[in-house]
């Protein structure tokens, strides 16, 4: 918003005018750019009230039995802590003035300048991100410096789109004339000037807790320097995470796509000081090499004659292809019209004028005039390296697909599955690993670092867990027990609340299986839980002429059968999906049953089927009809310190979004909630879409009347008040789940704004507790027992030495990492008002990783969160099979925001809406 507009909703737009708006703030000068764009405006309404920030620590938590742990943070040291770093900002452009847009230039630039004008740069090196900004240790010579530098030969530069392809090789005379090359030696035009000076005394402040603005600036150049460091190596740099252009370390997941291993290097503020978290990284790249050979594998057929070339278009536009014989680099722009042997182009003949011209197919040109033989191109369409209006067209076989561009796209199952499998390290061979890198980057000979004085150790620093006891479960019939290692069974016991199973009916959409086996062992196995099923009314097989249909005939089909059989509407359907964990039926399946009927059901995919599938699936039926199958002996008795003595309400709160390279799709954002307290296993949830890749959630509290509000978290209080015997929550535990840190300020100020305002909404002078806590998985930090093969025990807790010097933080591996190194959850304490002890309020973080129903393990973050995450997930795939993500570019840009109304999402039957239809 530019400062004269008027200002929304702000003081002084009133009739009165009572204030005088604001006198605009002073302009800016033409060479500065303002850091800091990046932080979001919150909402105006927010301006106007104290803005909350993240609670410091109160004091260390002491319970659980002491252990000795290494993590993958280095420590570091800094002496130069009087200097200061220099930002400029960078101007490139071309002679003609033209600015430099193209990626991957400007590094190639700011080094050429630094190599030929050293000496006016008074020595300095350089810290570059890249784009804009430049940073040195201590002043250059003058504000403003202005350089031009020569390129030659700039390959990949990725602007030379608007050449022809002839000439590769040794061009005669007459293609040189023709061919602008394209790779001659360019100008440019390199301004440099002062922008702002960072203390790196800032870092020193932070470390006392004091942290500045001046401080995340002084952290993001150390955070440049490593960038920098890497991209002298020629890596792949993701954010903070480098990947060296190595075959070994690459491996394919299938679909033309490899997963590519690399490390994640930052810098932290810790309680024991500055520290360097060095950790393993993956990212997933388009397989180098020929282009046919990668469409082939990511289409997966078996011939070039096979492939849809529509497809092949979306998925090859805007990657990097090397031709041969000349060895040249350009950027897909899209493939020709028709095959390489109609394509034509106007050829300019050797020596002539202009009229002396020849249309010739692309084919016949590199055959005929450039003698180079094509084997299969000729019926296949060519690429297009050129300019729209210009196209430049390769034979297809002449391509060669670069390495390190990543890919962006959602992963099959199928590749995830085996992404997981083929990159997990065991603990000690992480360890081997990230010792070798360390050594390898040759931190302490980067120059920049050398001048801030930096200095990093080279082994992992110790820290002291905890580990706390397994919180004692309740199961049927008074039975109580400990779980061991994190993990429990149902041999010999039943379930603590269980069910019955009335009326029901079993839908198969031909799975091949033994159906009528499979219901009596169901049958069998829930008598042994507890569970009393009786037989189901029928078994509905799926008519074969459907079977090729597609998925929501096949729903359709399958539900007027049902329905025209069945007395009265089910209880519940059990559905048997012909292929495990893609089948496109399940998102029509699941919305016709709980949106449009009301229905509960379970779809399993039955292969291999034995006594622990079906008590697996039973918890699942069980949690869904409103069982228990375990609870917490601090519930039932109950005895939570502070949530048992006065009506509380844990809150699971989750935004998911589509993959990277798909910028059209709605997130989802899901919260659950605990109903009938005291209990602390029993949820419902409520789901909203919003903007795509919108993180915070803008629909808890939407005010559509004076009277109405038709926000997700009225819905949820409602619920817990008629759950809970007609009591309002005074407290609200909130759980959220995947923001980042520079995110926090707006889920204390901007979230939690609305759920006051929902709260307020429902009576006016209703002012409940609240307690909001971040938990967080997609960090780099990592525990390891010294000399020990395994991964830490369950119930181990570090709040000490590497967490944040002031904020209330503590890093739990409630659950058993059976494979693979255990990834533990971050949470973050942002706002306690109930007043916990450090240690009431993580005994109830870890209990909360116990009382989740699907299965018999602690789980690695605590229930509610997980909750939301499959909330979303389940009720997002109502919308994935009606909209086309395919279409999603692959570049991933964003659509112009806001101008996209988001689909809506249904809601679901009031039947179904209050259970644990997510389980």
């Amino acid at each position: 918003m530019s400062s004269n507009e008027p200002d929304g909703n702000g003081a002084g737009n009133g009739a009165d005018g009572a204030l005088p708006p604001p006198p605009p703030p002073p302009p800016i000068p033409p060479n500065v750019v303002p850091i800091q764009a990046e932080l979001e405006q919150a909402p105006e309404f927010v301006k106007k009230k104290v803005v909350r920030v993240p609670i410091a620590r109160r004091g260390l938590a002491s319970k659980g039995q002491k252990i000795s742990l290494l993590t993958n943070h280095f420590k570091v040291n800094v002496t130069n802590i009087e200097g200061h770093f220099f930002h400029y900002s960078v101007s490139l452009s071309y002679e003609d003035g033209r600015p430099v847009d193209g990626k991957g230039v400007g590094r190639k630039v700011i080094d050429k300048v630094h190599e030929t004008y050293n000496s006016e740069l008074a020595g300095k090196d350089f810290a570059y991100d890249g784009e804009k900004s430049l940073f040195t240790v201590g002043p250059l010579p003058r504000n403003k410096l202005e350089f031009t530098v020569v390129l030659e030969d700039i390959t990949s530069n990725r602007n030379n789109g608007n050449c022809s392809p002839d000439g590769h090789g040794s061009p005669n005379d007459g293609d040189r004339k023709r061919m602008k090359r394209p790779y001659r030696s360019k100008s440019f035009k390199v301004e440099i000037s002062f922008a702002a000076k960072i203390p790196m005394q800032a870092i020193a402040s932070a470390l006392r807790g004091q942290e500045s603005e001046n401080f995340q600036e002084a952290i993001r150049v150390l955070d440049i320097i490593l960038r920098q460091n890497a991209s002298k190596q020629g890596c792949l740099l993701v954010r903070q995470s480098f990947f060296h252009n190595d075959p070994n370390s690459c491996t394919d997941v299938g679909g033309g796509v490899l997963g590519c291993r690399g490390f994640h290097s930052s810098f932290r503020t810790t309680q024991s000081g500055l520290s360097l978290n060095i950790d393993v990284s993956t990212t997933m790249i388009i397989q180098p090499g020929p282009v046919v050979d990668f469409l082939i594998a990511n289409q997966n057929v078996r011939d070039p004659f096979s492939l849809d070339w529509t497809k092949a278009k979306r998925t090859l536009k805007n990657l990097r292809i090397r031709a041969s014989p000349s060895n040249q680099e350009y950027k897909i722009t899209g493939l020709s019209e028709k095959p390489c042997k109609e394509q034509t182009f106007t050829l300019k003949q050797k020596g002539g004028s202009e009229e002396d011209c020849i249309e010739i197919t692309v084919y016949d040109y590199f055959v005929k005039h450039r003698n180079i033989e094509l084997r299969y191109s000729s019926d296949l369409p060519c690429i297009n390296v050129g300019k729209p209006k210009r196209p430049t067209y390769i034979p297809v076989e002449l391509c060669s697909l670069v390495s390190l561009q990543r890919y962006t796209k959602a992963l099959s199952t199928f590749q995830r599955a085996s992404l997981v499998e083929k990159s997990r390290q065991k603990p000690q061979e992480r360890m081997r690993v990230l010792s070798e890198s360390l050594k390898r980057n040759k931190y302490d000979a980067e120059p920049m670092l050398r001048s801030c004085g930096i200095a990093i150790n080279s082994s992992f620093i110790q820290v002291e867990g905890r580990v706390l006891p397994a919180p004692k479960l309740k199961v049927g019939n008074g039975e109580d027990f400990f779980p061991r290692n994190g993990r429990w069974n149902f041999n010999n016991k039943k379930l603590a609340q269980p069910t019955k199973i009335e009326r029901w009916a079993v839908v198969n959409f031909s799975a091949r299986c033994d159906t009528r086996g499979l219901v009596r062992d169901l049958i069998k196995c829930g008598d042994m839980k507890g569970i009393a099923i009786e037989a189901p009314f029928d078994v509905f097989e799926e008519n074969p002429q459907f079977r090729r249909a597609p998925p929501m005939v096949r729903v359709e089909k399958m539900f007027e059968e049902v329905q025209s059989k069945l007395p009265g509407q089910p209880q519940f359907l059990l559905c048997l999906l012909p292929e495990r964990k893609n089948s496109d039926l399940y998102g029509p399946w699941k919305k016709k049953n709980l949106a449009e009927f009301g229905i509960v059901t379970q779809c399993i995919a039955p292969t291999r089927v034995n006594d622990q599938y079906l008590t697996n699936v039973l918890l699942k039926i069980n949690a869904k009809l409103g069982g228990l199958n375990s609870l917490l002996a601090v519930e039932h008795s109950p005895s939570i310190p502070m949530v048992s003595r006065v009506p509380t309400i844990i809150l699971g709160m989750d935004v998911s979004h589509g993959s990277p390279g798909q910028s059209d799709i709605p997130s989802i954002a899901a919260v659950v909630s605990s109903r009938q307290w005291p209990l602390i296993s029993r949820y419902r949830a409520a789901v909203r879409t919003q903007s795509p890749k919108v993180e915070m959630i803008d629909s808890l509290y939407k005010r559509i009347s004076d009277t109405e509000d038709d926000g997700i978290m009225r819905e949820l209080l409602l619920d817990f008040y008629t759950s809970s015997g007609k009591r309002k929550p005074d407290q609200i535990i909130i759980f959220r789940d995947g923001v980042s840190e520079s995110q926090f300020n707006q889920v204390l100020n901007v979230e939690l704004d609305q759920i006051i305002q929902s709260c307020k909404f429902l009576d006016e002078n209703w002012s409940p507790k609240f307690v909001v806590i971040v938990a967080q998985k997609n960090h780099h930090t990592k525990f390891f027992q010294a000399g020990s093969p395994d991964n830490v025990p369950p119930g181990t807790i570090i709040d000490n030495k590497i967490c944040h010097p002031r904020n209330n933080d503590f890093y739990l591996c409630a659950h058993a990492g059976m494979i693979g190194t255990t990834r533990p959850t971050h949470y973050h304490v942002l706002l306690d008002e109930v007043g916990f002890s450090a240690d009431d309020l993580q005994e109830l973080v870890h209990s909360l990783s116990y009382v989740y129903q699907r299965s018999t393990t602690a789980i690695s973050v605590v229930a509610p969160v997980c909750y939301a995450h499959l909330a979303a997930t389940q009720i997002g795939q109502f919308i994935k099979f009606e909209e086309t993500s395919e279409t999603a570019s692959s570049d991933g840009g964003l659509t112009s925001a806001g101008a996209v109304p988001v689909p809506q999402l249904p809601r679901l039957q009031e039947k179904v809406c209050n259970s644990m239809f997510f389980c």
